[in-house]
């Protein structure tokens, strides 16, 4: 198994229209980590996992996959080693539920050819996996703003990236589908696999992962869990006077 992380930025600096995202930012993500990206609505979040993905460029610094420059990478390649759920859903064009957690598929299936029988399985068990097995038939676009974000990371767990980037990946979903899908992101991290994702709710982000990335203000701290999720670091963030609750090991955050 590789020793090198799977995204590597050095030095990395991100602005946009004007305001600073982050600033000469050293961080690694490696197999087996769980990263959640916390701050405040316009501090940049969804910028930051978009420019780490390769959609637009850094203002500076470099960004690595596996060792490799991200520029240097083909968009197949790229999508091999990540696959990123964007904030939004959007169908332009009618297709099924199944038709769709396909598009997941491509990057494994060589030019001009179609789907195989292995391929039409693995989609079916990320459906599966996702409990919207029994909408395989129906067009995405008579589906709920749950149901279709579920289909949408279908799509993705059918991908089978090492790295999986995720923009809010639990919006639109009710709270028992919330905790099944990052707890199927945490077992997918047990196989070399590693996760880094946007989330608001920074008490899911307490109890699913290790790592975060806090933007505050244009400047960006990384580090484990347990060291930047404090009571006093997130109250200054969020601007509200938050305490840390535990039971049974499980910390909660609430507002004072």
């Amino acid at each position: 198994m590789s020793t090198l992380p799977l995204l590597a930025a050095r030095g990395l600096s991100v602005t946009i229209a004007g305001i600073r995202v982050c600033h000469d930012l050293d961080f690694c993500v490696r197999a087996g980590e769980r990263w959640a990206i916390l701050g405040c609505n316009g501090a940049g979040k969804t910028t930051l996992l978009h420019t780490l993905a390769g959609l637009r460029p850094p203002d500076g610094g470099t960004i690595e996959l596996d060792g490799r420059a991200l520029d240097a990478l083909a968009a197949r390649e790229m999508a091999l080693i990540r696959g990123l759920l964007p904030q939004d859903d959007g169908d332009a064009f009618g297709a099924t539920v199944l038709e769709t957690a396909l598009i997941g598929r491509h990057p494994h299936i060589p030019r001009w050819q179609w789907e195989g029988e292995n391929d039409v399985r693995i989609a079916r068990e990320a459906l599966q996996a996702l409990d919207i097995a029994h909408a395989e038939t129906r067009d995405v676009r008579t589906l709920s703003g749950g149901e279709r974000r579920r289909v949408a990371l279908a799509a993705l767990f059918a991908q089978m990236p090492r790295l999986f980037m995720l923009d809010e990946p639990s919006s639109h979903l009710d709270l028992a589908h919330q905790l099944a899908l990052l707890e199927s992101l945490a077992a997918f991290t047990r196989d070399a696999r590693a996760v880094i994702m946007v989330l608001h709710d920074i008490n899911l982000a307490a109890r699913f992962c290790d790592h975060v990335l806090i933007l505050d203000k244009g400047h960006a701290i990384a580090g484990s869990a347990q060291e930047l999720l404090t009571s006093e670091r997130l109250s200054r963030t969020y601007g509200v006077r938050l305490r840390k609750l535990g039971e049974e090991g499980i910390a909660v955050f609430a507002p004072e």
